[in-house]
Protein backbone atom coordinates (compact mmCIF):
# COMPACT_ATOMS: atom_id res chain seq x y z
CA UNK A 1 0.00 0.00 0.00
CA UNK A 2 1.38 3.37 -0.91
CA UNK A 3 -0.24 6.56 0.61
CA UNK A 4 -1.27 8.88 -1.51
CA UNK A 5 -1.12 11.83 1.32
CA UNK A 6 2.30 11.56 1.73
CA UNK A 7 3.13 12.53 -2.29
CA UNK A 8 3.73 15.49 -3.56
CA UNK A 9 2.46 16.52 -7.40
CA UNK A 10 4.93 15.34 -9.45
CA UNK A 11 5.36 11.80 -7.50
CA UNK A 12 1.10 11.41 -7.75
CA UNK A 13 0.93 11.61 -11.42
CA UNK A 14 3.53 8.37 -11.86
CA UNK A 15 1.64 6.96 -9.75
CA UNK A 16 -1.82 7.16 -11.12
CA UNK A 17 -0.82 7.30 -15.01
CA UNK A 18 0.15 4.73 -16.66
CA UNK A 19 3.88 4.53 -16.44
CA UNK A 20 6.62 6.20 -18.29
CA UNK A 21 3.16 7.80 -20.53
CA UNK A 22 2.87 11.17 -18.94
CA UNK A 23 3.93 14.49 -21.23
CA UNK A 24 4.49 17.49 -19.44
CA UNK A 25 3.02 20.96 -20.75
CA UNK A 26 5.12 23.81 -19.73
CA UNK A 27 7.38 21.92 -17.85
CA UNK A 28 10.05 23.87 -15.02
CA UNK A 29 12.49 24.08 -17.77
CA UNK A 30 10.18 26.72 -19.57
CA UNK A 31 10.38 28.98 -16.55
CA UNK A 32 6.70 30.08 -16.70
CA UNK A 33 6.25 31.81 -13.30
CA UNK A 34 3.99 34.06 -11.90
CA UNK A 35 5.33 37.56 -12.41
CA UNK A 36 2.86 38.76 -9.81
CA UNK A 37 5.39 36.94 -6.86
CA UNK A 38 8.35 37.97 -8.30
CA UNK A 39 6.98 41.92 -8.10
CA UNK A 40 6.42 41.39 -4.16
CA UNK A 41 9.49 39.75 -3.74
CA UNK A 42 7.67 36.50 -2.95
CA UNK A 43 9.23 32.87 -3.30
CA UNK A 44 7.90 31.77 -6.94
CA UNK A 45 7.94 28.22 -8.86
CA UNK A 46 9.19 27.31 -12.12
CA UNK A 47 5.77 25.20 -12.70
CA UNK A 48 4.21 27.54 -10.55
CA UNK A 49 2.60 24.95 -7.77
CA UNK A 50 0.64 23.01 -10.88
CA UNK A 51 1.75 19.80 -12.92
CA UNK A 52 -0.39 19.57 -16.24
CA UNK A 53 0.23 17.13 -19.36
CA UNK A 54 -1.35 14.11 -21.16
CA UNK A 55 -1.00 10.52 -20.36
CA UNK A 56 -2.29 7.08 -20.54
CA UNK A 57 -4.32 5.83 -17.74
CA UNK A 58 -5.40 2.13 -18.70
CA UNK A 59 -4.29 2.54 -22.27
CA UNK A 60 -6.80 5.73 -22.56
CA UNK A 61 -5.78 9.40 -23.91
CA UNK A 62 -6.72 11.01 -20.50
CA UNK A 63 -5.40 14.57 -19.94
CA UNK A 64 -4.32 15.40 -15.93
CA UNK A 65 -3.05 18.48 -13.78
CA UNK A 66 -1.63 17.75 -9.93
CA UNK A 67 -1.90 20.99 -7.73
CA UNK A 68 1.50 21.39 -5.43
CA UNK A 69 0.29 21.43 -1.99
CA UNK A 70 4.07 22.33 -1.06
CA UNK A 71 3.93 25.60 -2.77
CA UNK A 72 1.24 28.50 -1.28
CA UNK A 73 -0.63 25.53 -0.26
CA UNK A 74 -1.49 24.65 -3.77
CA UNK A 75 -3.23 28.21 -4.18
CA UNK A 76 -4.50 29.15 -7.80
CA UNK A 77 -2.98 32.13 -9.33
CA UNK A 78 -3.17 33.73 -13.22
CA UNK A 79 -0.21 31.64 -14.41
CA UNK A 80 -1.33 28.36 -11.99
CA UNK A 81 -4.82 28.66 -13.51
CA UNK A 82 -3.97 29.63 -17.29
CA UNK A 83 -1.71 26.20 -17.39
CA UNK A 84 -5.55 24.25 -16.16
CA UNK A 85 -7.43 25.64 -18.81
CA UNK A 86 -4.95 25.43 -21.45
CA UNK A 87 -4.81 21.49 -20.62
CA UNK A 88 -8.50 21.66 -20.07
CA UNK A 89 -9.21 22.95 -23.62
CA UNK A 90 -6.62 21.22 -25.30
CA UNK A 91 -8.54 17.70 -23.65
CA UNK A 92 -11.58 19.30 -25.78
CA UNK A 93 -9.51 20.14 -29.08
CA UNK A 94 -7.59 16.82 -28.67
CA UNK A 95 -10.83 14.57 -28.31
CA UNK A 96 -9.09 13.27 -25.06
CA UNK A 97 -11.41 10.64 -23.64
CA UNK A 98 -10.77 11.91 -19.83
CA UNK A 99 -9.62 14.74 -17.80
CA UNK A 100 -7.94 13.70 -14.45
CA UNK A 101 -7.63 16.74 -11.80
CA UNK A 102 -5.61 15.39 -8.99
CA UNK A 103 -6.74 18.70 -6.50
CA UNK A 104 -4.57 20.08 -3.75
CA UNK A 105 -5.34 23.79 -2.94
CA UNK A 106 -6.29 26.36 -0.76
CA UNK A 107 -8.27 28.21 -3.03
CA UNK A 108 -7.09 31.82 -4.40
CA UNK A 109 -3.83 33.55 -3.72
CA UNK A 110 -4.14 36.56 -1.64
CA UNK A 111 -0.78 38.02 -3.82
CA UNK A 112 -2.79 37.88 -6.76
CA UNK A 113 -6.27 38.66 -5.70
CA UNK A 114 -8.55 39.85 -8.67
CA UNK A 115 -6.39 37.63 -11.08
CA UNK A 116 -6.56 34.60 -9.18
CA UNK A 117 -10.23 34.69 -8.75
CA UNK A 118 -10.91 35.40 -12.44
CA UNK A 119 -8.44 32.15 -13.32
CA UNK A 120 -11.00 29.73 -11.13
CA UNK A 121 -14.04 31.07 -12.78
CA UNK A 122 -12.42 30.35 -16.34
CA UNK A 123 -11.60 26.92 -14.75
CA UNK A 124 -14.78 26.12 -13.73
CA UNK A 125 -15.52 27.22 -17.43
CA UNK A 126 -13.55 24.70 -19.39
CA UNK A 127 -14.32 22.12 -16.89
CA UNK A 128 -18.15 22.46 -18.18
CA UNK A 129 -16.73 22.76 -21.70
CA UNK A 130 -15.17 19.43 -21.32
CA UNK A 131 -17.70 17.65 -20.09
CA UNK A 132 -19.91 19.30 -23.16
CA UNK A 133 -17.96 18.18 -25.56
CA UNK A 134 -18.12 14.54 -23.73
CA UNK A 135 -15.44 14.04 -22.06
CA UNK A 136 -15.46 12.63 -18.33
CA UNK A 137 -13.90 14.65 -15.79
CA UNK A 138 -12.78 13.11 -12.81
CA UNK A 139 -11.55 15.01 -9.57
CA UNK A 140 -9.45 13.09 -7.00
CA UNK A 141 -8.77 14.75 -3.93
CA UNK A 142 -6.76 13.08 -0.86
CA UNK A 143 -3.94 15.84 -0.23
CA UNK A 144 -2.95 17.17 2.98
CA UNK A 145 -4.39 20.53 2.43
CA UNK A 146 -7.37 19.68 1.33
CA UNK A 147 -9.55 21.14 -1.77
CA UNK A 148 -10.73 24.62 -0.63
CA UNK A 149 -12.25 27.90 -1.80
CA UNK A 150 -12.37 28.41 -5.60
CA UNK A 151 -11.36 24.71 -6.29
CA UNK A 152 -13.66 23.28 -3.84
CA UNK A 153 -16.38 25.03 -5.91
CA UNK A 154 -14.47 24.04 -9.34
CA UNK A 155 -14.33 20.12 -7.77
CA UNK A 156 -18.10 19.94 -7.74
CA UNK A 157 -18.15 20.89 -11.49
CA UNK A 158 -16.74 17.72 -12.56
CA UNK A 159 -18.48 14.43 -13.08
CA UNK A 160 -17.42 12.15 -10.06
CA UNK A 161 -15.32 13.23 -7.05
CA UNK A 162 -13.43 10.96 -5.68
CA UNK A 163 -11.99 11.24 -2.21
CA UNK A 164 -10.26 9.36 0.56
CA UNK A 165 -10.95 9.95 4.33
CA UNK A 166 -7.96 12.23 4.81
CA UNK A 167 -9.19 14.59 2.25
CA UNK A 168 -11.03 17.23 2.73
CA UNK A 169 -13.05 19.34 0.58
CA UNK A 170 -15.46 22.78 1.30
CA UNK A 171 -15.98 26.48 0.52
CA UNK A 172 -13.97 27.73 3.60
CA UNK A 173 -11.46 26.29 5.12
CA UNK A 174 -11.47 25.91 8.97
CA UNK A 175 -9.34 29.23 9.60
CA UNK A 176 -11.31 31.05 7.33
CA UNK A 177 -14.31 30.32 8.98
CA UNK A 178 -12.59 31.08 12.51
CA UNK A 179 -11.19 34.30 11.66
CA UNK A 180 -13.92 35.84 9.96
CA UNK A 181 -16.70 34.37 12.43
CA UNK A 182 -14.75 33.29 16.13
CA UNK A 183 -13.54 30.15 17.63
CA UNK A 184 -17.25 29.80 19.12
CA UNK A 185 -18.55 29.33 15.15
CA UNK A 186 -15.57 26.96 14.29
CA UNK A 187 -12.35 25.97 16.08
CA UNK A 188 -10.00 25.23 13.34
CA UNK A 189 -7.67 23.36 16.33
CA UNK A 190 -10.10 20.64 16.90
CA UNK A 191 -8.60 18.33 14.19
CA UNK A 192 -11.89 15.73 14.92
CA UNK A 193 -13.96 18.29 14.51
CA UNK A 194 -12.35 19.26 11.02
CA UNK A 195 -12.43 16.17 9.57
CA UNK A 196 -16.23 15.51 10.88
CA UNK A 197 -17.04 18.72 9.17
CA UNK A 198 -14.93 18.20 5.58
CA UNK A 199 -13.33 15.46 5.72
CA UNK A 200 -14.46 12.26 3.11
CA UNK A 201 -16.88 10.32 4.93
CA UNK A 202 -19.31 13.65 5.64
CA UNK A 203 -18.94 14.55 1.64
CA UNK A 204 -20.09 10.97 1.07
CA UNK A 205 -22.83 11.14 3.01
CA UNK A 206 -23.73 14.54 1.97
CA UNK A 207 -23.58 13.26 -2.06
CA UNK A 208 -20.40 15.76 -2.43
CA UNK A 209 -18.77 12.98 -3.28
CA UNK A 210 -19.45 9.64 -5.17
CA UNK A 211 -16.60 7.69 -4.24
CA UNK A 212 -14.21 7.39 -0.79
CA UNK A 213 -11.60 5.73 -1.12
CA UNK A 214 -8.04 4.03 1.39
CA UNK A 215 -5.14 6.86 1.19
CA UNK A 216 -3.73 4.67 -1.47
CA UNK A 217 -2.52 4.97 -4.76
CA UNK A 218 -3.78 1.44 -6.46
CA UNK A 219 -6.89 2.91 -5.16
CA UNK A 220 -7.24 5.86 -6.56
CA UNK A 221 -5.64 4.74 -9.71
CA UNK A 222 -8.40 1.73 -9.88
CA UNK A 223 -11.66 4.12 -8.85
CA UNK A 224 -10.31 7.03 -11.32
CA UNK A 225 -10.50 4.20 -14.14
CA UNK A 226 -13.98 2.99 -13.02
CA UNK A 227 -15.44 6.65 -12.65
CA UNK A 228 -14.02 7.11 -16.30
CA UNK A 229 -15.84 4.06 -17.35
CA UNK A 230 -19.18 4.93 -15.39
CA UNK A 231 -19.51 8.24 -16.50
CA UNK A 232 -18.58 7.74 -20.54
CA UNK A 233 -21.14 5.48 -20.08
CA UNK A 234 -23.70 7.59 -18.93
CA UNK A 235 -23.13 10.50 -20.43
CA UNK A 236 -20.79 13.40 -19.67
CA UNK A 237 -22.70 16.31 -20.26
CA UNK A 238 -24.08 18.36 -17.41
CA UNK A 239 -28.47 18.33 -18.54
CA UNK A 240 -31.01 20.79 -17.26
CA UNK A 241 -32.14 17.64 -15.31
CA UNK A 242 -28.72 16.96 -13.55
CA UNK A 243 -29.33 20.62 -12.13
CA UNK A 244 -32.56 19.87 -11.09
CA UNK A 245 -32.10 16.99 -9.26
CA UNK A 246 -29.46 18.92 -7.77
CA UNK A 247 -31.16 21.41 -6.59
CA UNK A 248 -33.94 19.15 -5.12
CA UNK A 249 -30.77 17.56 -3.42
CA UNK A 250 -29.84 20.26 -1.82
CA UNK A 251 -33.29 21.59 -0.72
CA UNK A 252 -33.96 18.42 1.19
CA UNK A 253 -30.40 18.91 2.97
CA UNK A 254 -30.94 21.73 3.75
CA UNK A 255 -34.52 21.08 5.21
CA UNK A 256 -33.33 18.14 6.95
CA UNK A 257 -30.32 19.68 8.42
CA UNK A 258 -31.48 22.84 10.09
CA UNK A 259 -30.03 23.78 13.29
CA UNK A 260 -27.84 20.72 13.33
CA UNK A 261 -24.24 21.86 13.99
CA UNK A 262 -22.70 18.13 14.31
CA UNK A 263 -21.70 16.14 11.72
CA UNK A 264 -22.70 13.08 13.81
CA UNK A 265 -26.52 14.55 14.48
CA UNK A 266 -26.58 14.22 10.42
CA UNK A 267 -25.39 10.94 10.07
CA UNK A 268 -27.57 10.27 12.62
CA UNK A 269 -30.63 11.52 10.80
CA UNK A 270 -29.27 9.25 7.99
CA UNK A 271 -30.61 6.50 9.77
CA UNK A 272 -26.87 5.32 10.87
CA UNK A 273 -27.60 3.97 14.34
CA UNK A 274 -23.61 4.37 15.22
CA UNK A 275 -22.48 7.44 14.45
CA UNK A 276 -19.98 8.32 16.99
CA UNK A 277 -17.93 4.57 15.68
CA UNK A 278 -18.13 6.51 11.47
CA UNK A 279 -14.40 8.24 11.89
CA UNK A 280 -13.04 4.74 13.15
CA UNK A 281 -13.96 2.88 10.20
CA UNK A 282 -12.15 2.15 7.13
CA UNK A 283 -13.01 3.37 3.96
CA UNK A 284 -14.02 -0.47 3.05
CA UNK A 285 -16.53 -0.86 6.48
CA UNK A 286 -17.67 2.65 5.72
CA UNK A 287 -18.88 2.15 2.13
CA UNK A 288 -20.55 -1.42 3.37
CA UNK A 289 -22.22 0.70 6.08
CA UNK A 290 -23.63 3.41 4.13
CA UNK A 291 -24.54 1.14 1.56
CA UNK A 292 -26.79 -0.47 4.13
CA UNK A 293 -28.81 2.21 5.51
CA UNK A 294 -30.73 4.85 4.21
CA UNK A 295 -28.85 8.06 1.86
CA UNK A 296 -30.99 11.09 1.42
CA UNK A 297 -28.26 12.64 -0.67
CA UNK A 298 -27.24 9.95 -2.89
CA UNK A 299 -25.32 11.31 -5.94
CA UNK A 300 -27.72 10.81 -9.42
CA UNK A 301 -26.79 7.40 -10.94
CA UNK A 302 -25.50 9.02 -13.80
CA UNK A 303 -22.33 10.62 -12.03
CA UNK A 304 -22.08 7.85 -9.38
CA UNK A 305 -19.60 5.20 -9.30
CA UNK A 306 -18.83 2.95 -7.02
CA UNK A 307 -15.22 1.70 -5.34
CA UNK A 308 -13.04 -0.61 -7.75
CA UNK A 309 -10.89 -2.84 -6.24
CA UNK A 310 -7.19 -2.43 -7.40
CA UNK A 311 -6.39 -4.74 -10.02
CA UNK A 312 -3.71 -4.27 -12.90
CA UNK A 313 -0.09 -2.96 -13.61
CA UNK A 314 0.32 0.19 -14.53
Amino acid sequence: MSSYLELTARQRIPAIFDSGSFEEFLPPSSRVASPHLAQLDAPVSFDDGVVVGRGLLGGQVVFGAAQEGGFMGGAVGEVHGAKLVGMLRRAVDEGAQAVLLLLESGGVRLHEANAGLIAVSEVMRAMLDAREAGIPVIAVIGGSNGCFGGMGISARCANTVIMSEEGRLAMSGPEVIETANGVEEFDSRDRALVWRTTGGKHRYLLGDCQVLVPDDTAAFRAAALQAIADVAAGGAQLTLEDLLAEQGMLARRLADTEGLAEPMDVWKGLGIPDPAGVPMLEAEAFMALAARHRLDYRPAPQAAAQPATPTGEQ
